[in-house]
């Protein structure tokens, strides 16, 4: 059984990036912190499946009452509710809406829908994960409450119902502990809520920092204040179908190149299997030839060999009738071709041998004679194959003479 990939995620940490490999036991343990503030400068990720989670500010959070416990029916009440509050997500970025049963109470059910905004350049990893969520689910915690922590030097608070996320916002509150502007969006949140039937009554609030003070959130709320640092990231359940535009694209060119290699693996497969068929059948058609060499030496006398062998030497003789290379008419008429047209150019004599050629001639000048020699070497006077012998010419009273021996480069060897 192949060993399954352990998933490393990268979450917003209050000053930078964080990246949480999981570990043995099944949870995540911190591997790097205070990373950049672009996911996409992350470097050294861990190998194996990788989950990222958006941060608060990438994202709506748009709680609602559906009036229908009908879960085949949520997602188009989730688009609805999210239509009607002027919040559209970016058709050709991917799938950026999803939806979350907070609470389910008879006919009627609590849902959150979750708009991610269309990621913009730096927003997504160098290496596209495998699975995306929101921040805000991926920290337990129980009953009905708020939480405050911080994400790249902002506060962002969470409302939980039942540990469920309810809603999350980002503010725009900096300082070393939630401040009065916190509380006063938290509570302007709460206020909202209100209306639409969604009062929440939380049993604490939860600042998750170091260094931080819960004093003004649990006076402002009524409610304990507890000041603790932020719980491990966890995997969210039920797992979102959060899906960026390229990241799709990321996993379709995957795909292609995974089709495309196994395209050209079963080429090769067939190529090689049409190889061996053909390399089997040529080693057949070699041992059938070496065995029935084997099979006529056994067979011939000492006697016949030599007969054999006379009758090849005999044959040799007569290539200058029965090969139309060799024949001395065929060469002279290449010859004659290559003797440049009205150059007085003349033979004398021509001697044609078994390998070798001799001209002797004359002509009024010797730029023809140098023409004809530089013909006699060229392919397309059917002479190349000869190695010629490229004598001066000499002059004498009546011209200049000249004497061009060409020979089988097989001849000179004997």
């Amino acid at each position: 059984m192949s060993k399954q990939q352990e998933t490393s995620l990268l979450v917003p940490g209050p000053r930078g990036w964080e990246i949480w490999k999981q570990a043995s036991t099944g949870g995540f343990v911190l591997q790097s912190a205070d990373g950049p503030v672009r996911v996409s400068d992350l470097s050294g990720l861990p190998g194996g499946n990788l989950a990222m989670l958006f941060p608060v500010r990438g994202m709506h959070a748009l709680p609602f009452k559906a009036s229908s416990a009908d879960e085949s029916l949520f997602e188009d009440l989730a688009a609805m509710h999210a239509e009607r509050l002027g919040v559209r997500a970016d058709p050709m970025a991917g799938q950026l809406t999803d939806t979350f049963v907070v609470t389910k109470d008879g006919d009627s059910a609590t849902l959150l829908c979750t708009v991610l905004k269309s990621p913009g350049d730096g927003d997504l990893p160098p290496r596209s994960p495998k699975e995306f969520d929101v921040s805000a689910r991926a920290y337990p915690v129980r009953g009905e409450a708020v939480a405050a922590w911080k994400e790249f030097d902002r506060w962002v608070f969470a409302f939980f119902r039942n540990g469920k996320l309810l809603y999350s916002q980002a503010t725009s509150s900096s300082g070393p502990s939630p401040d009065a502007s916190c509380l006063k969006e938290i509570q302007l949140a709460m206020g909202q809520l209100s209306i639409q039937g969604l009062a929440l009554r939380p049993e604490a609030v939860h600042v998750w920092s170091a260094d931080g003070d819960a004093g003004s959130l649990a006076s402002g709320l009524g409610v304990p204040g507890r000041v603790s640092p932020r719980p491990d990231p966890v995997l969210p359940e039920p797992r979102s179908k959060l899906l960026p535009a390229d990241v799709r694209a990321a996993r379709r060119a995957l795909l292609a190149r995974q089709q495309k290699f196994a395209m050209v693996a079963a080429v090769l497969l067939a190529y090689l299997g049409l190889a061996g068929w053909f390399g089997y059948g040529l080693w057949k058609n070699q041992n059938k030839i070496k065995d029935l060499r084997a099979e006529a030496n056994s067979i011939l006398s000492e006697e016949d060999r030599l007969d054999y062998e006379q009758h090849k030497a005999m044959w040799s003789e007569l290539d200058l009738v029965v090969d139309s290379e060799k024949a001395p008419v065929e060469l002279m008429s290449r010859v004659a071709k290559a003797i440049p047209p009205n150059s007085g150019l003349r033979l004398k004599t021509a001697e044609i041998n078994a390998g070798q050629i001799k001209l002797v001639g004359e002509a009024p000048q010797a730029a023809p004679i140098s023409q004809f020699s530089v013909n006699l070497a060229r392919e397309s006077f059917g002479l190349s194959q000869y190695e010629w012998d490229k004598s001066n010419p000499t002059n004498s009273n009546k011209g200049w003479s000249f004497v061009l021996t060409g020979a089988l480069p097989d001849a000179a060897a004997q």
